[in-house]
């Protein structure tokens, strides 16, 4: 039996627990935009459908714009607070491997991911993106919402599992077997 070199923890880690990136950031934040608005327009279709169906008359949002803007901002609100309350990361931030710590580096509490929510607000729109400016200039990437709640953004990629992966995939390739094509086909 062949013996398999075993890569050094620097190799198998990567970047895990650190600061994340704006280009990471920029793309699950772009990712959750695109989940939650194809789910609010899911979910506004599935209720002109209910209502359509009960009272045979459909409901348009150019028609409700005031209230569609409400419901608009409480769902964002709920879909960032609820994902960043429970695990720390949204879906885009799963994907890219990006997670929600507190500063010092532990979970975040359900107040930290209101206040983090609303601190994304103010971000974006009372300083017009210029709070995003922290995460290109400042050495731990925190933007304007990540101080206002106390938190940062780090890598949070599984690289134990990443590391037993490699080594499964070398045995194969050390037993004869061939290895598995780069995009699963």
């Amino acid at each position: 039996m062949t013996t398999v070199p075993v890569p050094s923890p620097a190799l198998t880690v990567g970047r895990q627990g650190n600061y994340a990136g704006a280009v990471s950031r920029l793309a699950a934040f772009a990712a959750d935009v695109g989940a939650s608005w194809g789910l609010y327009t899911l979910g506004v279709a599935l209720l002109n459908s209910a209502l359509k169906l009960a009272t045979g008359h459909s409901f348009t949002l150019s028609n409700h714009q005031l209230a569609a803007f409400i419901v608009l901002t409480g769902w964002e609100f709920l879909y960032f607070t609820y994902q960043w309350a429970v695990s720390g990361k949204t879906l885009g931030m799963a994907i890219l491997g990006l997670q929600v710590v507190t500063k010092e580096g532990g979970p975040i509490s359900g107040r930290q991911a209101v206040f983090r929510t609303v601190g994304l607000g103010i971000t974006l729109f009372l300083t017009l993106g210029i709070g995003f400016l922290g995460i290109v200039y400042q050495r731990d990437r925190r933007a304007l919402n990540d101080f206002i709640a106390g938190t940062a953004v780090v890598y949070d990629w599984d690289a134990r599992a990443a590391r037993l992966r490699w080594i499964a995939r070398k045995e194969r390739t050390a037993a004869g077997a061939a290895p598995p094509h780069p995009h699963g086909t």
